[in-house]
């Protein structure tokens, strides 16, 4: 397993958010964190990132202790992509993806060019190599995922890259409502993406999200989440049932596999009238 988190308790004061949380994500693999607003999706993300540390538990991370790793190590393996980007400047889409070096320069260096040259592969690696001298503002709400997406892959990779290149397999993507305010083409569009890094680069990837068919169509594992306790964890095909989304969302679903997609659909069902 590449990041393992084992009888997590987190609360912000006296509001304890998660309880006794234990969650495996495999090397290599696409974890979706599925629940209702409030359910701890965000909160147990950024444990798994280390940004937050649990009350109690611990999370692993390729073996190690996540709390005991130093903050640059982690940051050159372990990315997060936030829901929303808030800038206090105007960058363009290049410079954006040039923060992603920060693991790698030393205090007060400036990124070179070979800092620039793996910010634009990150780019075209995303599709958005085209938009490098735009400003972030201006651009869509899924090319601005895409660019940050490629911020995070640019903080991946080595300065100096070897005839190995780089080792996605050791590398996780930690994603927080990827598809939250996209439309439909945005949100095939970053799902696409996503399941190809996943196969070329044998990037692990965590998805926190509230969409179902998104999970259901990138996920190989869920983790569904209900008042800061797992209520059922394993393989898509087997967590994502009707019964469960009843019990997750209180809501009825019609849940079957799609054989022209290639994996299961969700369909809400209106309650009958009584």
């Amino acid at each position: 397993m590449l990041l393992q988190a084992a009888e997590l308790s987190f609360g912000y004061d006296a509001d304890v958010v998660l309880h006794d949380v234990t969650v495996a994500v495999p090397r290599g693999g696409i974890v979706g964190i599925l629940g209702p607003n409030g359910s701890g999706k965000t909160t147990l993300l950024r444990l798994l990132a280390g940004t937050l540390k649990p009350t109690r538990g611990r999370v692993r991370f390729d073996e190690g202790d996540l709390a005991a790793l130093p903050r640059v190590a982690i940051a050159r393996r372990l990315a997060v992509v936030p829901q929303e980007v808030h800038l206090a400047f105007e960058y363009t889409a290049l410079e954006i993806a040039l923060m992603g070096r920060y693991p790698h320069l030393g205090p007060f260096e400036l990124e070179g060019p070979d800092d620039v040259e793996i910010a634009r592969r990150a780019l075209l690696a995303t599709g958005t190599l085209g938009l490098e001298h735009r400003p972030f503002d201006t651009l869509s709400g899924g090319e601005k995922q895409r660019v940050i997406i490629a911020s995070a892959l640019a903080q991946f990779e080595p300065a100096a890259r070897t005839g190995a290149g780089w080792s996605p397999a050791a590398q996780a993507l930690l994603l927080d409502e990827p598809t939250a305010s996209l439309d439909m083409h945005y949100e095939v569009e970053v799902a696409g993406l996503l399941r190809r890094l996943n196969l070329e680069r044998g990037l692990t990837i965590v998805v926190s999200t509230h969409d179902l068919n998104f999970a259901a169509a990138l996920c190989k594992q869920l983790v569904l989440l209900r008042e800061g306790r797992v209520l059922a964890a394993g393989p898509t095909g087997a967590v994502l049932t009707a019964e469960r989304i009843r019990e997750l969302y209180g809501v009825d679903a019609d849940v079957r596999y799609h054989e022209i997609a290639g994996h299961l659909t969700v369909v809400p069902l209106p309650r009958r009238v009584q």
